[in-house]
């Protein structure tokens, strides 16, 4: 029998100082667990080892990728609990290969991610950053140049509508904008809930003003939003991602972003990250961007921690935690025997 139930993170968590990374991250309910022991390990080329993880149950992931080559040879490891909803950096398949959970925290990045996407609005509709550097340059003459356009009775299009899409269209109803949407999985009673028309994919892009990507990365949407997509909008048209940068053809949205195929776009996220300085797409004045952190806040990186340490609670308790993306596992004779032992060792 165990000593403790034992509870990874990977050491991005907290500075070289020891003191933690995000302090809105609330660790006291592990900490002061007399059940729980908490540990750290370091990636090892931005990979998690599967040495450093022999002899945990959980681990709670930040940036380093969980590969095949993390999966610990004592087959201990229950759950991989990544802090937010993507799971890019997590080899899905061979967690659900060896018996592990890999848990998303959806309830802690739905509001932050959503209120992004209407702050990109917000900012396009109003031409934020051009008047801020304008004010700044003394340009006050060029006011009537940089003209916004106001949202109201615009067409708001949201290309999936899932957790962050449906989160996005309901924060937007007070701004009066006529909302569509395209997703092929989504529950027509969602949609009539949210108030919101359901479209063609070509449809989606020829009528938005504004149209936020808001759908996983995987072979079947990586590129998804690309030139011949990007040609179908307005030349008044602004387009939006917080999803994940390969979702847009980056060089493809360079190019209507310089021909006035579109009128701008809000990024969140691109294709290669860090991005690089000399990115072209940085240098152009009708994009507004931020380094896949627009939505980091207190309550983000606070929703997002207690969903972590929800899902390793359950684990401990014997039970399935939230938010799991291979549910296949939670058939897995292997997963069940990891609960149980869990269970009659600590709860």
């Amino acid at each position: 029998m165990a000593d403790k139930f034992r509870v990874a993170l990977s050491s991005d968590f907290r500075k070289p100082d020891g003191s933690p990374t995000y302090p809105s991250f609330d660790l006291s309910p592990l900490l002061s667990d007399p059940r729980i022991e908490v540990g750290y390990v370091d990636p090892v080329d931005g990979v998690m080892p599967a040495e450093g993880l022999e002899g945990y149950d959980v681990l709670i992931l930040l940036v380093p990728k969980f590969t095949g080559a993390s999966v610990p040879k004592d087959g201990r490891l229950a759950a991989v609990c990544r802090f937010g909803v993507g799971y890019d950096s997590v080899d899905v398949p061979a967690c659900t290969a060896n018996g592990i959970a890999l848990v998303i925290t959806p309830d802690g990045i739905r509001r932050p991610v959503a209120v992004s996407i209407v702050t990109f609005v917000l900012a396009l509709s109003q031409k934020l950053l051009i008047k801020d550097r304008m004010t700044r340059e003394d340009r006050w003459n060029d006011r009537s140049a940089h003209m916004g356009m106001g949202i109201v009775g615009r067409t708001f299009g949201q290309l999936g509508i899932g957790n962050i899409g449906a989160e996005a269209l309901r924060l937007l109803k007070p701004f009066e904008m006529k909302t569509i949407a395209h997703d092929p999985y989504a529950d027509p009673a969602v949609a009539k809930e949210l108030g919101v028309e359901l479209v063609g994919f070509d449809e989606l892009f020829q009528r938005s003003d504004y149209l936020s990507v808001s759908v996983p990365l995987s072979e079947a949407t990586h590129h998804i939003v690309n030139e011949q997509a990007l040609k179908l909008m307005k030349p008044t048209a602004y387009l939006i991602n917080t999803s994940r940068g390969p979702t847009v053809d980056q060089k493809a949205l360079y190019r209507a972003l310089t021909d006035g195929t579109i009128a701008g776009a809000g990024l969140d996220v691109f294709e290669v990250e860090p991005v690089p300085a000399d990115e072209p797409i940085l240098k152009l004045d009708n994009v507004i961007v931020s380094p896949h952190a627009l939505c980091w806040t207190d309550q983000c990186f606070a929703g997002n921690g207690a969903g972590d340490v929800a899902g390793a609670l359950a684990v401990l308790n014997g039970e399935s935690p939230r938010g799991v993306v291979n549910r296949e596992v939670l058939d897995d004779p292997r997963f069940k025997e990891k609960l149980a032992k869990a269970k009659s060792s600590f709860a």
